[in-house]
Parts: C-alpha cells; sequence; structure tokens
C-alpha cells in the first residue's frame, strides 16, 4: 500500500486554489499582472514537488526542495500584496495565506532535515 505524500497533496490543492483565484482576479476584476505572479509561483511550489519525488540525489533533493521553499515564500508575498491593495478582501486571502504558510512549514522542515543529513554523511 502506498503512502500518502502530504507535502504532494497539500501542494496539489493549494495549486488549484491559485488557479482559481486567477480565474476570478482575471474575469471579474481584469487584474492581470498580480494574479499572474501568484498563479505561477503558487503553481511552481507543487511542480517543484513533482520534481523533489523524482530527486536522483540527496543534493538534487535539496535543491527541489529550497526552490520550492523559495516559491511558497514568494506566493505569500503575493498573496499579501493582492490583499492589502484590496484586490481580495481579508476573508479570502485568509485561507490561501494559512495554507502557503502551512507549506512553508512544512516544506521548511523537509528542507532543513534534508540539510542536516547531508551534512551527517
Amino acid at each position: 500500500m502506498k503512502t500518502e505524500n502530504i507535502v504532494q497533496r497539500k501542494s496539489y490543492e493549494f495549486a488549484l486554489l491559485c488557479v482559481k483565484l486567477f480565474k476570478k482576479l482575471t474575469s471579474e476584476q481584469h487584474e492581470y499582472v498580480l494574479s499572474k505572479q501568484a498563479l505561477k509561483s503558487g503553481t511552481s511550489i507543487g511542480a517543484n514537488i513533482e520534481e523533489v519525488i523524482g530527486g536522483q540525489s540527496s543534493r538534487d533533493f535539496l535543491s527541489k526542495v529550497s526552490i520550492a521553499y523559495k516559491e511558497a515564500r514568494e506566493t505569500h508575498y503575493w498573496l499579501r500584496l493582492l490583499r492589502d491593495s484590496n484586490y481580495i478582501t481579508e476573508k479570502e486571502s485568509k485561507e490561501l495565506i494559512e495554507k502557503c504558510e502551512e507549506l512553508l512549514r512544512i516544506i521548511g522542515s523537509i528542507q532543513k532535515t534534508t540539510k542536516l543529513s547531508i551534512h551527517k554523511s
């Protein structure tokens, strides 16, 4: 039986939320610049996690995890900017920002553990 990969599932679900946000912002508010940035970085988190799963070495794994972490940081920035510039409400941003912060904690933990294991070997 295959064990569920939580970060894979959560990053995919988050990417879907970013797609929905982009569709909403472009169709309802005709906002294309900030929403596209959030879409690109928000979907890139999961794409990099998929690459992590196929990592060829510990260093390759760490590199991809680090990219996923940086993409999550960038997404966090765009979501705050969308909120603070009133493109999305505090309520709309709350779930997205919380899910992004959860991904940051999970990916950050994976990154830290991987760095420790590489330095031990």
